[in-house]
């Protein structure tokens, strides 16, 4: 047996170990041949040449994921540890998280899980793309940062972004104010998303000027979008005719992302969902992809990922 060292430098010690040194446990209980033992800033790793290679391997990537998103779950150290036998998915690896814009403060803003980055991938293979998964995965983010992305890259003219508006469970009343202030609450989490990646006054004026456009699902009835990036997002709240409308409004050198949440359908209970049905209807359709996001996807707080689980488990 061999000893190896690996010091941690510039590095949150339970950022990257985890809490009780869980993350490191997780790699040493898929290597149980060798002993992988952390004090301090340093990991110590004994065992036979071969598997300290993998380990060291396993380790770097592990560092090089957390430099890139400043924290590292045991999730994904499973998912470096699944790909460690498998050389073809590292370059999948690598890809993953690369820029897609940078925010109105420099900030990168990148896909941050698998699922994130499969969503990415679809979305540049496909013309129509489904988003589906719970709460704080990241998918009207990233669905936004794809389309600030394609906006700034001229390969669209325009950001269509809409939902319908439909009240989660609450009734709201009427609300004062012209159509744009009764239907900004429920574009909220929209603006927010625009916000972080455009510049205040630039943001100011793609609005003026319609280059973003964010309106409620009805007023797109009618319409032929062209060379536009058109993003749906609330999509359980739809109605099977509603979102049919919508797909057929796709236009010449077009990209759709349909957004939605199988847990937080809001409509009566005897309407069907326009989302569920058109998992049914549209299912092996060329140029249309699926992509199934999940609680392992959660980038909000922690217990987040905690209660979708619960919330799982009781249905």
């Amino acid at each position: 047996m061999v000893e190896k060292i690996i010091t941690l430098d510039n590095v949150s010690l339970i950022d990257f170990l985890g809490v009780e040194n869980k993350n490191i446990k997780e790699v040493a209980t898929a290597f149980p041949e060798s002993k992988i033992i952390s004090r301090g800033n340093q990991i110590r790793i004994k065992g036979a040449p071969p598997e300290i290679v993998k380990i060291q391997d396993i380790l770097n990537a592990l560092l090089e994921h957390y430099h890139q998103y400043g924290r590292l779950t045991q999730d994904n150290v499973q998912e470096y540890l699944q790909d460690r036998d498998e050389p073809k998915k590292s370059g999948a690896n690598q890809s993953k998280g690369s820029v897609l814009v940078f925010g109105a403060k420099g900030t990168q803003i990148s896909a941050k899980t698998k699922n994130q980055q499969l969503l990415v991938d679809a979305v540049n293979n496909n013309d129509v793309v489904f988003a589906i998964g719970p709460a704080g995965t990241g998918k009207t983010y990233i669905s936004v940062a794809l389309a600030v992305q394609a906006l700034k890259n001229k390969s669209v003219k325009k950001i269509i972004i809409t939902r319908p508006a439909v009240e989660a469970g609450e009734n709201l009343g009427f609300l004062p104010g012209d159509l744009q202030e009764k239907i900004d609450p429920y574009l909220r989490p929209i603006y927010d998303a625009l916000d972080d990646m455009i510049h205040p006054e630039k943001l100011q004026y793609y609005l003026e000027n319609r280059v973003i456009e964010i309106a409620p699902l009805a007023y797109m009835r009618g319409r032929t979008l062209n060379r536009a990036f058109i993003l749906l997002d609330e999509a359980q709240n739809t109605t099977p005719m509603q979102l049919k409308m919508f797909l057929t409004r796709m236009g010449p050198q077009s990209k759709m992302i349909v957004n939605g949440d199988r847990s937080q359908i809001d409509l009566p209970k005897n309407q069907e969902s326009g989302l569920v049905d058109a998992t049914r209807v549209l299912e092996g359709t060329p140029g249309i992809a699926f992509v199934e996001l999940d609680a392992r996807d959660v980038i909000r707080h922690k217990i987040v990922k905690d209660i979708i689980s619960a919330y799982n488990r009781a249905q």
